[in-house]
């Protein structure tokens, strides 16, 4: 199975910016890939003049909430670093294997939401020359000001972004399933944006910091091969520096 990737344009924002930056495109993409059974409910932006559709759905609503409050949680612990959040699609397919029965998630849609959360600068009101010196709190608000009307327009591509990407890439999409609101999905908070490429002999396999790529291309966040993985590798490729 193909597993499609989208990476999202990444928007700079400031901490309390998240959770509504956050909440208008996760559910943005979760309403695109919802069923037909849902109940579409709009969302106006408090910050931003923006609405968004939500599924209407209130387990999925807690679980976005949940993992975004996770997210801000790691941000708190990492400030001024690029932050990254993925959001996967998945089916269920159960495997045959001679000794047991497991059912493995097969990922078919990926997409990344990257965010560079930023601190304000803050203005000392001091001056290094005669000339007659502008509020600095007012020009502080004037800064503010453009940067959200730069960051509102960010946003706007951002769903537009999403949109196209939906509606050019339907191919990967499995069969629907009429009893569920939308397609099993799980979001995942990477220790790291910092990406770790390794090739090896096999063909499309490689090792991120942020998940595993197998051979049939099926991409699982935060889930490292196992050790007879790391042994079919030769050893000057485990040897191999960051971007080398």
């Amino acid at each position: 199975m193909n597993c499609e990737v989208c990476q999202l344009r990444e928007l700079e924002v400031e901490h309390f910016e998240i959770r509504e930056v956050l909440r208008c495109i996760l559910h943005t993409i979760v309403f695109h890939r919802a069923l037909g059974l849902v109940r579409p409910k709009d969302i106006d932006l408090e910050l931003f003049n923006i609405t968004y559709v939500q599924c209407g759905d209130v387990e999925l609503e807690k679980k976005i909430e949940e993992k975004i409050d996770e997210f801000i949680s790691w941000v708190e612990k990492h400030p001024n670093k690029k932050s990254q959040i993925c959001l996967s699609f998945y089916e269920m397919k159960n495997k045959h294997y001679s000794w047991f029965n497991k059912n493995e998630r097969l990922y078919w849609e990926q997409w990344f939401v990257n965010l560079h959360v930023t601190h304000p600068k803050a203005h000392s009101g001091k001056s290094h020359n005669s000339k007659p010196m502008v509020d600095p709190e007012e020009t502080g608000y004037e800064d503010r000001g453009v940067r959200r009307e730069a960051l509102e327009v960010s946003l706007r591509d951002v769903l537009f972004q999403i949109i196209k990407f939906v509606n050019e890439k339907k191919d990967h999409v499995p069969p629907i399933n009429e009893k569920a609101i939308c397609f099993p999905c799980e979001i995942t908070i990477p220790r790291s944006t910092a990406e770790l490429t390794l090739y090896c002999h096999y063909p499309v396999h490689r090792i991120l910091l942020l998940g595993w790529m197998c051979s049939r291309g099926c991409y699982r966040p935060g889930i490292q091969p196992c050790s007879a993985d790391y042994n079919s590798w030769p050893p000057e490729l485990l040897r191999r520096p960051l971007g080398g």
